[in-house]
């Protein structure tokens, strides 16, 4: 478990990288390269490598948030109409249900699949990607790498391209990873990988 922690702060340090690349502070950046004008149907599949990742990073900054106003706002900087409906109301109904918890950082996301064709002014994505983070419970850390696969619709919306299609086809939770200790919980150790009484 020792060795595992230097890659996972390396994780770290090459997400918040790429995120202030893709969804941190340089987001208005990636949102102006996105806009309807700069780049047609055509240059959003040649470049969808791109577009997609940049896209999903807003999802899970919008997932991070607890406000309601601030997730809805912040998904639909890159949605629109069902998609944004849709990635909006599961958010707040885990929420509700206990699950996506406030505490929990995203470290990597990797773009593994994506196919993308034009349908006149709209482009059909097929993703599939993977999400490397913790999500922390009272006790303990739980270390995730899932992969999604996802048919995902972009189109130009009110000047700018933004997902208006997200049905989610699969998720793979095999890679799940393990517990961690969390610092504040003295009745945790890695030797039970327990919570102990």
């Amino acid at each position: 478990m020792k060795k595992l922690i230097p890659v996972i702060i390396a994780a770290f340090v090459l997400a918040v990288g790429a995120f202030a690349l893709i969804g941190g502070p340089a987001a208005p950046t990636a949102a102006r390269a996105m806009e309807y004008g700069e780049m047609t149907a055509t240059d959003v599949v040649r470049d969808g490598f791109k577009v997609a990742p940049a896209m999903l990073a807003v999802v899970y900054r919008a997932f991070g948030e607890t406000e309601e106003a601030k997730i809805y706002d912040t998904l639909a900087e890159v949605s629109a109409g069902s998609a944004l409906e849709q990635l909006y109301l599961e958010r707040l109904g885990a929420m509700a249900g206990g699950g996506l918890e406030p505490d929990q950082t995203i470290h990597e996301m990797e773009l593994l699949n994506l196919s993308a064709r034009a349908n006149g002014d709209a482009v059909a994505m097929d993703a599939k990607w993977r999400v490397l983070g913790t999500v922390g419970h009272a006790e303990h850390m739980h270390v995730r790498g899932n992969a999604y696969s996802a048919n995902l619709t972009i189109e130009p919306v009110e000047g700018a391209w933004r997902m208006t299609g997200f049905e989610l086809r699969d998720v793979d939770r095999a890679d799940a990873g393990g517990l961690q200790p969390r610092e504040d919980n003295p009745h945790f150790t890695l030797e039970t990988e327990t919570p102990t009484e």
